[in-house]
Formats: C-alpha cells, structure tokens, sequence
C-alpha cells in the first residue's frame, strides 16, 4: 500500500503502560534512534518509585516522553502529540495531558472488564464515545503480537512481553526511525537467550509491516534533522553527564577519582556509570550506608584523590557532619545532590529543586562552601568539572545540585574536544617538604597557613616526611593547625572560610543576560532544570511581540559578583522555581529585591506555554 508522507516540523510522543511492560526500554530505543537520525530532541522518563506497583493500577504507570524536532527545543515537551496506552491504567493516568485531535494508539487487549475496574471505568472508553475527540487507533497489540510469534519456541508469556516491540516497531515506522541500532541492541540483550532473541526482533518486525500495510494509518511522518553545530553528538542523560564529567575532572587536575557512594533513586546510576570506568583510575566504594560513604569519600581526599560523594536529599541530611568536617578541614570534597521531591521519602522518582537552602545552611555552625547547579543534562558534564577545579583550587568541598528530571532525562550533547577542557593540575598540587624546608635543613610545616589569591590552606599527603599534621572536626589554630580553643582565634577562623568562599565570585564568569535589544522591563531568572522551560516560555513571549530579559544562575554561592546590578536593572524579576521559593528568599535577603516568585511542586517540570502565561502577566502588571 503507498502511503502519503507528512512533513512535521516536531513531534512529541509519550508511550504508557504498566511498569511491567517495558515503556523505559521502549521510549530509550526510540531515542536512541532519533538521535542516531539527526533530531534534536529532549526526553522526560516518568515511572514508580515502587519496584513493581500493582499491575493495572494508577500507581503502576509507567511512562517515557521523547520530544524531537527538526530544529533547536529545550524540553520533552508539554503536552503529547501521540500516546500510546498499553493498558486502561495508562489511559486515565495519561489522558488529561492529551490535547483535542492528538493521535491515540491504544492496546484493545488490555480493556477487559476486570482491569477496567480497577481503574475505576464503569464503562469501556474506546466503545462509549468519550475518546471521540482524539484521533483513536483501537488495536489488539498484544494478541496481535502473540499471533507473530506463534512459530518461536517461547512461552506465551513471553511472547506477551514482547508486545513493546511490535508497539516500537509500529512506531518506527510511522515516524521513520532507523531500524538498525534495535536490531543490534536486541541481538546484545538476549544474546545468551536466542529464542528470546529471535522473537522479540520478530515481534519489532511484525510491529513495522502491520503500520506498512493497515489501512488505520493512511499517513505516514517525517521530521527532518536539527541543524546543529558541527561536531560529534552522542545522547545522553544527566547522570551519565555528570559521570564523565568526574571522570573528566580526575584526569584534568591528574588525580584519582574515588566514589564514596550508597544507593539512592536517582543518584544510583552514577554508582553504575563509574564502576564500569576502572581503566580511567576510578575506585568505586558502594558503603553500608550513607555517612560512611562520605566518610570514606573525604579520607580519599586527605589521602590525595579527588574525594566524591553522590546522593539525594535525604542522603545530604545524613552526610551532613561528614561535610562539615571537610569544610574544617578544608580539602576537596564534591557532594553531587540529585535532588527528588521530599519531604523524608517523599516521591523517590519524582523531580524537585527543594534543596538549595539546604545545601547552604543545612550544617552545624558557620559552613560555608560553592554550591553548583547544572541547566540541563549535557550540561552536567561541564559543571562537574567546575565543580572539580573549586574543590580543588580552593580545598573545599562542593556541592551540585542536578535533580531526577536532569538525571534521567537526556538530549543530544556535543562532545568536547579535549584541547579545549581547562588544566587544572597546578590548582590540585600537593606540599613538598622542599616548599617549608628552612635555610638550616630544618622543615617547619604551616598546615593552615593559607595561599594569599585563594586563602586555600596546603593539601599534604599523610605519611610525606616532615609534613605531618594533626586533623579532626575540632577548630584548628591559625597557621600552625594545633587544636585551640581562644575565642579570638575561632572568630579569624570561621571568618578567612567565609572569605575564601566569598573570593570565588572573583573566579567564575558574571552572570549573562540575554536581553535583545536592552528593551525589557522584566528579568526571568531560573537556576538548575528550570532552565529548558524558562527559554521555552521566554521564545513564546518574545514571538508575541514582548520584550522580556532571561537569565540563568549556575554559580549558587557564592553568586556572580554582578548579580546585584542586574537585578536593580528591571522594573520586575521573575523567578520561577519547582519549590517553595528558596531562591527568592535568598534574593530578597542579600539584595532587597521584591523579586516575584512562582511555584509548582508537582514532581513534573514547568510546562513552556504555563510559564509563558505568567510571564506575559508580569509583564503586564511592569
């Protein structure tokens, strides 16, 4: 059958089921391929906490949204154009998202009488006329898949579990996706399983003819690919970002990289990432628990590797006196934070930015130390390394904030070349007993006695002849680093630790605003994942004929030394955030400005067309 062919310029597709039903496996490979095509393209995974929620149920979907274009976007996407329902679960759950005339590709297999009540229908949706305003391809998936595979030698289970594929290859073909990077995953996956092998390609196959030659799909889409900048692209998510980007950070300052780390949603695949990575020098310690993770992660640093720690929230309020000590002792430590919706537990796979004021504040005493934030997931890449060459320069530990939705979503990234990524080997230089040695042979050894550009104190390997010093959380006398007590000495103390806090502002680049034309009245400034939103909303606006000015924070604390300015420059500032307003309080506080703050703690990022709405409202009110 010829079927017609339908330019797109972007689609947004969301495939739904239950968390058995492969919809992460399904929604990666399909952006793997895109990838490998050309688009550009933004994914948002969104799944249980649970290891496996009752099926059918609510609390059991499991969904991946992949938005890709034929042209620069920066998130997956508000609302999607495609769903794909692969149970009665996964329809209720996803069907409010779906906008008037979207295409509904939905499993008729799965709408029994039983799984619809769980869900609470009292009558079949694909048979009432409440779906009449979607575009609503009804079809047996899995029977039909089952059907395909009624010659392979596997059981009707697995054949059943197969039906992702035959909704992939479906999917495949109605946007033309390439076929051969699934084929050659799938030969890898079940590698050692032929029969489960064969069925599943099979099942992808079986997927791709039936869009071939239905009749309920007349048309066919394709989306060009993203005119980008040339070089190399890999897609990638955040958590792998940020892994390479220690990885990256070690071998720039030539140090060995060491993980202190317990599992945590959705710190964990950095655990994964870098345990594969032995040949690069990196050691991975999976602790007991999480102080002793950090723990174990800031001796790393006393004994000259670069010390790293990764968690979420609730693992930062564990590791907390580990931290402060580090910030005593003053060596490289870097805490990545990959923030989820709290509180306690709270929603383990949900997104959230609730820990700001706590990466500041949240230890005993005056603790001060960087705090970073990465803008989307290539970006993590890059603010690893600046987290490295702080912690290193300035022999403090430093904290990033990334969140799940930066973790676990991915996009295409542009690897750098290596010439261009900074040297950071004189910043992370160890004492030599030649530097304390006196004109008599005799080595007086200062351990606190501080570089006048930095005021960062000595990093010493233990065990260096004549430069053995006393460590512990107990305050340290000026130079020398003995225990001390006097009042006049702590206050010296916690004061050049403030300082050399307060002196990176001289050390990272002011904060850049786009502003086209300096016609804007108002200022929208974001940190962290917000970011991809945030530039969505403000094209929508200026589109719209509205001037308005975007910024975006990456340095935390301390902040660019020209933020003050900037903020006094607009009638208005806008600062959208996906928690309570934590980085408003710290801007009205340092800077006594009414900044506006909006919120949403939903565990979802902003959507662009919302943020835009608010935006054109404060611009109105200007």
């Amino acid at each position: 059958m010829t079927k017609q062919v339908q330019q797109l310029d972007r689609v947004i597709i969301r495939f739904a089921g239950d968390s058995g039903d492969g919809m992460q496996l399904t929604g990666d490979r399909f952006t793997q391929e895109t990838a490998v095509f050309g688009n550009d393209l933004s994914t948002l995974p969104n799944f249980p906490a649970e290891i496996r929620a009752p099926a059918g149920t609510l609390p059991g979907v499991s969904s991946f949204q992949v938005h890709f274009a034929d042209h620069d976007i920066l998130t997956p996407g508000d609302a999607p154009n495609v769903l794909v329902a692969m149970n009665p679960a996964a329809l209720k759950a996803n069907l409010r998202d779906l906008p008037r005339g979207a295409d509904l590709i939905v499993n008729t297999d799965e709408f029994t009488k039983r799984n619809l009540t769980k869900v609470g229908y009292e009558a079949n949706p694909l048979e009432d006329g409440s779906l009449s305003e979607y575009n609503l391809h009804a079809m047996p998936i899995t029977s039909m898949t089952v059907k395909a595979l009624e010659d392979f030698e596997v059981t009707r289970k697995d054949a059943e579990r197969a039906k992702n594929m035959f909704a992939l290859g479906l999917l495949s073909w109605l946007y033309d996706r390439p076929q051969e990077g699934t084929l050659t995953f799938l030969r890898s996956k079940f590698a050692t399983k032929p029969e489960i092998m064969k069925a599943n390609i099979a099942a992808f196959h079986a997927g791709w003819n039936f869009g071939e030659t239905t009749e309920a799909f007349s048309v066919k889409y394709e989306i060009k690919p993203a005119t980008l900048k040339a070089g190399i692209y890999r897609n990638i998510t955040g958590n792998t970002a940020l892994s390479y980007g220690l990885i990256a950070g070690a071998e720039l300052s030539g140090l060995p990289l060491f993980l202190g780390s317990y599992p945590i949603t959705p710190a964990s695949d950095i655990l994964h990432e870098l345990a594969k990575q032995k040949r690069f020098g990196v050691r991975t310690f999976q602790a007991e628990d999480e102080i002793a993770g950090v723990g174990a992660a800031l001796g790393a640093s006393f004994g000259g590797a670069l010390g790293v720690t990764t968690t979420s929230g609730p693992g930062i309020l564990l590791k907390a006196e580990t931290i402060g000590l580090g910030v005593s002792l003053e060596l490289p430590l870097i805490v990545c934070d990959i923030q989820r919706a709290g509180p306690s537990t709270g929603m383990p796979t949900k997104t959230e930015q609730g820990d700001l004021l706590q990466a500041l504040f949240g230890r005993n005493g005056e603790s001060p130390l960087p705090v970073l934030a990465p803008r989307s997931p290539a970006d993590c890449f890059a603010v690893a390394i600046e987290a490295t060459r702080l912690a290193v320069k300035y022999r403090t530990p430093v904290i990033l904030l990334s969140d799940g939705y930066l973790a676990n979503g991915s996009e295409p990234w542009l690897i750098p070349d290596v010439a261009t990524l900074p040297d950071l080997r004189n910043e992370a230089s160890f004492a030599s007993p030649d530097d304390w040695r006196d004109a008599d042979g005799t080595i007086d050894f200062q351990p606190f006695q501080r570089d006048p550009k930095t005021l960062a104190r000595p990093w010493a390997i233990p065990g260096t002849p004549g430069l053995e010093h006393r460590i512990g959380g107990i305050e340290k006398a000026d130079g020398t680093g003995e225990i001390s007590y006097d009042p006049d000495n702590h206050d010296l103390m916690v004061r050049l630790r403030q300082a050399k806090i307060d002196g990176i502002a001289a050390d990272i680049p002011p904060l850049q605003v786009d502003d086209p034309g300096d016609a804007a009245r108002v200022l929208v400034l974001g940190w962290g994942s917000t970011y991809g939103s945030i530039a969505t909303a403000v094209r929508r606006v200026r589109l719209a004929g509205r001037p308005i000015a975007q910024a975006h924070l990456r340095h935390l604390n301390p902040f660019p030394g020209n933020l003050g300015d900037v903020l006094r420059r607009y009638e208005k500032v806008l600062v959208p955030e996906i928690n309570l307003g934590q980085l408003a309080l710290l801007l009205r506080g340092r800077y006594l400005v009414d900044v506006i703050s909006y919120n949403r703690v939903r565990g979802l990022p902003f959507g662009g067309a919302e943020l835009a709405g608010v935006i054109k409202d404060v611009i109105d009110n200007a």
